[in-house]
């Protein structure tokens, strides 16, 4: 049985509530710009005070930073959606561990940390949530809901993510693909986060990067969360003896030494990132590296104060 997300090492999340409050008020009164710039809240989160109406809902805070009155919408009614989609494939249960967990995690032992860490943001804000997870196909597409029970549910389902991957399981990655559709899916303009090592099978990334303009397109704000473990897979870290290398996504093997492969491999992924960084720049993608062996709680708030002091 997949062990429970540690909720205390997602506590100290509750100091960013200030940001998410930015994200809430910016985006209604357009006075100033949110961490998370672009995405959509319904423009009936604050209307005008009609004279006469009761002071109850007034928004004190807005009036005192633009001499108007602005009646608040309740609470419980959205502000705003997000989508999170995490790439399922056997390429991000790397590295292969008996029990991880968040202090030796594998890539998609990260991967649920920060999505867990994010949901639980969100739904201090009362916002709404919801999480797409993928492979070479859709395996589950929730709608962005902001319920506690529909909260808890997307909790169960990321805890299913945290085992131990079997020997016999091969789930390739259709990142290009599968983007496509989930862009089709996710209807209502939205903040989608998307964590994934971005390992794509078709060996084409103009592919890739056509998928990631195709959300674009479609007018949701974007984050990237490429999630690697740096030392191994981009530096390629290696002591220069013989190695078994073993692609988890089809299990064909390669015996070696690394040093005969190194220059060339570094090449590779070079030119695979600054493409990846260009693409991003270009669709106004932010693009995140995600090194897992950094801990989520140094990748992520970082991110959220940089993204809140931009504006």
């Amino acid at each position: 049985m997949p062990p429970p997300i540690d909720t205390s090492r997602l506590e100290q999340f509750s100091s960013l509530e200030f940001l998410a409050r930015q994200v809430v008020e910016g985006f209604i009164t357009g006075l100033h710009k949110s961490p998370f710039h672009g995405f959509s809240v319904e423009f009936a989160e604050h209307r005008l005070y009609n004279s006469g109406e009761s002071i109850r809902n007034i928004d004190w805070k807005l009036f005192g930073r633009t001499d108007r009155l602005y009646v608040k919408r309740y609470e419980e009614e959205t502000n705003l959606r997000c989508q999170i989609l995490i790439d399922n494939s056997s390429s991000m249960y790397y590295p292969v561990l008996e029990n991880p967990d968040i202090d030796r995690p594998n890539k998609i032992t990260f991967s649920v940390y920060v999505s867990a860490a994010l949901i639980h943001l969100f739904r201090k804000q009362r916002d709404a949530a919801g999480i797409s997870i993928f492979s070479d196909q859709i395996e589950l597409h929730t709608q962005s809901k902001s319920s506690t029970i529909h909260h808890k549910y997307l909790f169960s389902e990321l805890e299913k993510l945290i085992h131990p991957i079997s020997a016999d399981t091969r789930k390739k990655t259709a990142v290009a693909e599968t983007l496509h559709e989930l862009a089709e899916r996710i209807h209502k303009r939205s903040l989608v986060i998307l964590f994934s090592d971005m390992f794509e099978n078709s060996g084409n990334p103009d592919e890739l990067f056509a998928a990631l303009q195709h959300l674009r397109h479609n007018r949701h704000e974007v984050v990237l969360f490429h999630v690697t473990d740096k030392s191994k897979e981009l530096d390629f870290s290696f002591d220069n003896r013989p190695y078994r290398f073993i692609d988890l996504e089809t299990g064909q093997q390669v015996k070696l030494f690394p040093a005969e492969v190194k220059r060339r491999y570094l090449e590779s992924v070079a030119r695979f990132k600054e493409d990846l960084k260009l693409k991003c720049g270009q669709y106004r993608i932010d693009l995140v590296e995600a090194d897992i062996n950094r801990g989520f709680e140094q990748v992520l708030l970082p991110y959220l104060v940089k993204r809140s002091k931009l504006y």
